[in-house]
């Protein structure tokens, strides 16, 4: 029988009159794998401040198993200042096994001090002072951030065949798939409890959100019902039912939580932009030894997306700061098209001024916001569909959360309308939800879309193609998503051991397997993005031609053409059925791909 780690009971915490959660109950068994799911804000880290018993809580009890190790990640660090990465070592008692984790996680500088660490590698050092003491139970808050892919999928892979149990905060979907077997839902102050992974969540989660959808109907149509009772006659109001009127107002704010409880939905105007996107015009760049891009080409293409992936130092963040103007290259240039119009989200986020409220942050960037279908919304009600209600948008930047600051400097990238986004490190700090809300918007965007992202599940559902930087100069460029690329990378890493093992060279060159070897052993081709470009042309002529098919024959039927003109269109017409028909048989052999 598996033994029991933690117990929380009705456990309830406010700030003020908001209350994060109220009465929740959960358990933790030995070996059992448990993330904590919620919007920003709604208090997954307050809740692992509380069990690590960083933080007070309001009401409740939280028990540990007697005699069990507890090991805990924040989700910001600290570590003793001047300390060297030998010193901590050291001092962690054990010396090698921290030193052979470091070396997982691409730690190998000993003489390292602290003060001159950035934060990914602080982030490193904790993780692996967690790792190093084996605990039975492990705590961790956002572990995934500032990790390079390789150590991501390395501590995934830790972390499934450990037997330590573990409850997590993170936004990694992939990670969270493959490393959790329970998922806990923090949703209006209430804990939902789901035994299966990410995928399993997802499928329930949506069982009961169509439930609530059906109440919330319910509850609208007796709420309006109400509101007429409560208006009609006030001067009687005190000879109406006191229960009733309690009623009112306890279904009021059954109502108007739920309606606050609606995803984010991101239906943003893109300016028009034209068939020049920029030109990387053999740009090099290094600080000193270090080479970034060498001699580097790449003519970017209309309505293409284009990820970005590659180890923490390879370049990544610098070749976007060059195109946009803020790192100039050593030689070479950036010629960019005229009508583009960046959206810029920097990995660093927006500098806001702490003293200023929420809704004055975006008025100063526009009063007005256009939407796609027409619409135009104030700043008050653009802020609304990023979860900020007309409560929140009066509170200081000051007061926001990591992941409200994050969700709010989204909210002023996009409301410039721009048509190009470059979005470096765009997944750190927002929740599950409003990543799976970006990603959809992101899909359907009508202009270019730069990603720079460690987030693999965000990657595979927003971009089609990418450049790997290795370093060293060294950048691949790879047609399709990450796990195209994986696959790509799993069978040429087989091959390379095949041929170092059997000391002879493999009949098939693997440098030369293209992304559908790969692909047809695996699942249906996607497009690439220039047969995704391709594919939106063809439509835009088939329609065209279409409607000048239509106009020829009813001029030709119309018996007003004569003579010469009635020669040029009849051949005319037959050019143009020839035309479709090509048109159309291409637009059909894209059209059965996957996208």
């Amino acid at each position: 029988m598996a033994l029991h780690y933690l117990q929380v009971e009705n456990l309830t915490k406010s700030f003020g009159d908001k209350y994060l959660f109220k009465g929740i109950s959960f358990g933790l068994f030995e070996r059992q794998k448990e993330a904590l799911i919620a919007r920003n804000g709604a208090g997954k880290s307050t809740l692992l401040n509380i069990i690590a018993g960083k933080e007070s809580y309001d009401e409740g009890t939280i028990t540990f198993r007697n005699g069990i190790r507890v090991g805990i990640l924040p989700q910001t660090p600290l570590l003793d200042r001047g300390k060297t990465v030998l010193d901590i070592c050291v001092e962690s008692g054990h010396e090698i096994q921290m030193k052979q984790l470091l070396g997982k996680l691409k730690m190998t500088e000993m003489d390292l001090r602290t003060d001159a660490m950035s934060g990914g590698q602080i982030k490193r050092i904790a993780l692996a002072q967690v790792l190093v003491t084996q605990p039975d139970l492990l705590i961790l808050d956002e572990p995934t951030n500032h990790l390079d892919l390789d150590m991501v999928e390395w501590l995934e892979d830790y972390l499934r065949k450990s037997r330590m149990a573990l409850l997590m905060v993170t936004h990694d979907r992939y990670f969270l798939d493959r490393v959790c077997s329970d998922i806990l839902e923090i949703d209006q102050q209430q804990l939902f409890s789901y035994k299966g992974n990410y995928s399993y969540f997802l499928e329930k989660k949506q069982e009961r959100s169509d439930v609530q959808n059906a109440e919330l109907a319910r509850a609208n149509n007796l709420y309006r019902k109400e509101l007429d009772w409560m208006r009609r006659q006030p001067q009687a109001r005190s000879g109406k039912a006191k229960y009733r009127i309690d009623s009112f107002y306890e279904l009021e704010r059954k109502v108007k939580a739920r309606r606050e409880s609606v995803n984010v939905q991101l239906d943003v105007k893109a300016s028009y932009i034209g068939s020049k996107i920029f030109e990387a015009k053999y740009v090099s760049k290094s600080y000193g030894d270090i080479k970034i891009l060498d001699n580097f080409y790449y003519n970017f293409g209309r309505y293409e997306k284009l990820g970005i992936v590659g180890n923490n130092g390879t370049g990544k963040s610098t070749f976007v700061k060059m195109l946009m103007g803020e790192v100039t290259p050593d030689s070479g240039s950036f010629d960019i098209g005229e009508t583009v119009r960046f959206g810029y989200y920097s990995q660093m986020g927006m500098d806001f001024d702490e003293g200023m409220k929420v809704i004055d942050a975006v008025k100063e960037h526009a009063e007005v916001i256009h939407l796609s279908d027409g619409r135009k919304l104030t700043a008050s009600q653009f802020l609304q569909l990023f979860l900020f209600s007309p409560e929140a948008q009066q509170k200081y930047i000051a007061k926001l959360s990591g992941g409200e600051r994050r969700r709010l400097y989204l909210c002023t990238v996009l409301m410039k309308n721009p048509n190009f986004l470059v979005l470096d490190e765009p997944t750190n700090d927002l929740d599950i939800v409003t990543l799976n809300v970006l990603e959809e918007y992101l899909r359907s965007f009508k202009g270019c879309v730069i990603v720079i992202s460690h987030d693999r599940y965000f990657m595979d559902k927003v971009v089609d193609h990418l450049l790997i930087f290795h370093g060293n100069a060294d950048v691949q460029d790879f047609p399709g998503n990450y796990t195209d690329y994986r696959e790509w990378r799993d069978m040429k890493d087989f091959f390379e051991k095949q041929e170092k093992e059997n000391g002879q060279k493999n009949p098939k060159n693997i440098e030369s397997i293209e992304k559908s070897d790969v692909q047809t052993k695996t699942r249906p081709r996607k497009m690439t993005f220039k047969e995704k470009r391709e594919f939106e042309e063809l439509t835009q002529e088939i329609k065209f031609l279409e409607e000048e098919k239509e106009t020829i024959e009813n001029a030709l039927s119309s018996g007003n053409l004569q003579g010469e003109e009635l020669l040029k269109e009849s051949n005319r017409i037959g050019e143009v059925i020839t035309l479709l028909d090509e048109k159309e048989l291409r637009w059909l052999e894209l059209s059965e791909l996957n996208d």
